[in-house]
């Protein structure tokens, strides 16, 4: 076995767990970069192995939804549409649990990376203008886009490959997990407050309108935006029609209205702007995953465990765990041939959405929407959320998160 890969994972993940070396501060893009690189030049994989291994559907979804959100923010549309639904958040109480209910819920329907990306400078305003932790309320957006993603088949991209093996997926989940996902927002909320009790006063919030500054792209944005979730719109219904079509068209179409007004007008300052080091944070972190999984470490892991994994507790601990480290999609695409051939029942596939999904809730590394909202937040206002800054919460979160879901899935 080739363990160079294992060693470079470990050295990925210890970097970012400090993020700090001698003089030098890394960027979690950067860090991720050098794992890239490592695996590269020692021959862990080949170039051309690396190519294949970037998953070019993810890339390109992202980047349409970059732009669609950059459009957005720049023509003041997205500021002017946050004003008009935080401002019944009469204090700061009421706002958090805005943020959490509000990106929850809608994450299960849009998708936790699209959240992440709209989410993101929407915490960063609201954190200027009421002069309040922007740490909190990212956390606030991560944790909530999370928990909310995990009750929708198309919540998430693990998701989607889990509800493939289902018959009636909107439907399973839903009654699954609509009830102790809405719990589980709540508990978000008491733990924020709890870990942030000096931040909650009974101050009234002020908020202040925004006006749309570039009404021309701002329509062009909204246009791009209607196609988005008409699309999101039209693959629910296609799943009750065993039909459907790949995210990235959604994205790319989405993006097309904005990417042809800026080609016409000669102006490509949004695409200038975009978050270019989170899609560099992707494609070596595609590289780096695949040269472990080539290990075949964690495979023979989950296979030569003398544990009934089958069980609920375990698919809901393995899934956990191990999504930390090969994330969540391949661990899902490892686990559920496993479980198939043994017999999974449609509680086993419900856990191993959720234990897949609420990883992302462990540390900063469990999911892809953690990271775009951090190294976003980190690019933009240089507001740096470090790995306890999240652990410390996102542990009891987990354990509590896992706790709920299981009783429920039991009870079902």
């Amino acid at each position: 076995m080739n363990i160079i890969p294992l060693i470079v994972l470990a050295a990925v993940f210890l970097l970012i767990i400090i993020r700090k070396v001698g003089r030098i501060n890394f960027k979690v893009w950067q860090i991720m970069s050098l794992g890239g690189f490592a695996v590269l030049l020692t021959a862990s994989i080949s170039l051309g192995d690396a190519f294949k291994a970037i998953k070019w559907d993810v890339m390109f979804f992202l980047f349409g939804m970059f732009v669609v959100g950059q459009a957005l923010e720049d023509s003041g549309y997205l500021q002017s549409v946050s004003y008009k639904f935080f401002r019944k958040a009469k204090n700061f109480d009421a706002l958090l649990l805005f943020i959490i209910l509000g990106a929850g819920v809608s994450s299960a329907l849009l998708m936790n990376d699209t959240l992440a990306i709209v989410g993101t400078p929407i915490m960063l305003l609201l954190a200027r203008q009421h002069k309040v932790n922007a740490k909190m309320l990212l956390l606030a957006l991560a944790f909530s886009i999370t928990i909310g993603s995990v009750m929708s088949p198309i919540g998430n991209p693990q998701n989607l490959l889990i509800a493939s093996h289902m018959e009636s997926p909107f439907i399973t989940f839903f009654a699954y997990l609509a009830i102790p996902t809405i719990i589980n927002l709540f508990v978000l909320f008491l733990l924020l407050k709890i870990f942030f009790k000096k931040h909650f006063t009974k101050k009234e919030l002020v908020h202040e309108p925004k006006e749309i500054k570039n009404p021309e792209l701002a329509l062009v944005a909204k246009i791009s935006l209607a196609i988005v979730v008409l699309l999101i719109l039209a693959k629910i219904i296609l799943y009750f029609f065993k039909t459907d079509f790949n995210m990235v068209l959604i994205a790319l179409l989405g993006a097309a209205p904005i990417l042809l007004y800026r080609l016409f007008a000669k102006n490509f300052h949004i695409v200038r702007k975009l978050d270019w080091h989170t899609l560099i944070f992707f494609a070596a972190m595609f590289v780096l995953m695949a040269s472990v999984w080539d290990t075949g470490f964690f495979q023979s892991v989950i296979t030569n465990l003398r544990l009934e994994i089958e069980s609920l507790p375990i698919i809901l601990l393995i899934s956990t765990f191990l999504s930390q480290l090969i994330s969540n999609v391949p661990l899902v695409a490892l686990y559920l041939p496993l479980l198939q051939h043994i017999g999974i029942t449609t509680a086993g596939l419900i856990a191993l959405a959720v234990g897949s999904t609420i990883a992302g809730n462990m540390t900063i590394m469990g999911a892809a929407s953690n990271i775009i909202i951090f190294a976003k937040a980190e690019r933009r206002e240089n507001v740096s959320v470090t790995f306890w800054d999240f652990f410390k919460i996102g542990m009891p979160l987990t354990i509590i998160n896992l706790l709920v879901y299981y009783a429920f899935i039991i009870l079902t």
